[in-house]
């Protein structure tokens, strides 16, 4: 736990049934962390301590929150770091994302910064608080927040109230 006016920003996992069948057990889990030291983003639930980074400020360049807005609708949030470069990728469930996948899916930023983000699932980002953690540790970095990328809608993707179609119409 931090100090009431620390500048060190944390955001925990929202703890899960699913974490007693891990090896996590019922602890609260870190899903990110910035400090002094640098920035931790946490692995998933069942890969936690296998995709657990922890990148220090010297090494990172910004520090990207963005989001994608599916056919659904439904915005998908995301975390990422923009590394210097020459520094290794850290660990995590994007390491071997191609560039081809990572332009398709996020066309609107680097190869770099989708390869090496988390997906904001059972957790939030206090945006103010993470700014105030970038700003008192590492000044130079960067805090980006990009605007919403909107996937394309494909032929027939999406069935609206005013699209004319239904359910039914394609049940034999």
């Amino acid at each position: 736990m931090t100090a009431p006016h620390s500048p060190v920003y944390e955001a925990y996992y929202t703890r899960t049934p699913f974490q007693l069948l891990t090896s996590a057990g019922w602890k609260r889990l870190v899903a990110c962390r910035a400090d002094e030291s640098g920035v931790t983003l946490g692995g998933a639930a069942l890969r936690y301590r296998r995709f657990l980074a922890v990148v220090p400020w010297r090494d990172i360049e910004a520090v990207v929150v963005w989001a994608r807005q599916t056919r659904t609708e439904k915005s998908e949030w995301y975390i990422s770091l923009k590394l210097r470069p020459g520094v290794p990728a850290p660990p995590g469930p994007n390491r071997k994302l191609t560039q081809q996948f990572a332009s398709g899916f996020a066309p609107h930023l680097e190869y770099e910064v989708v390869r090496n983000c988390r997906r904001i699932i059972l957790w939030k980002v206090d945006r103010a608080r993470l700014a105030v953690a970038v700003q008192a540790f590492a000044p130079e970095v960067r805090l980006l927040f990009p605007p919403v990328y909107q996937v394309p809608q494909g032929p027939g993707s999406n069935l609206g109230n005013d699209s004319g179609g239904s359910i039914f119409d394609i049940l034999p």
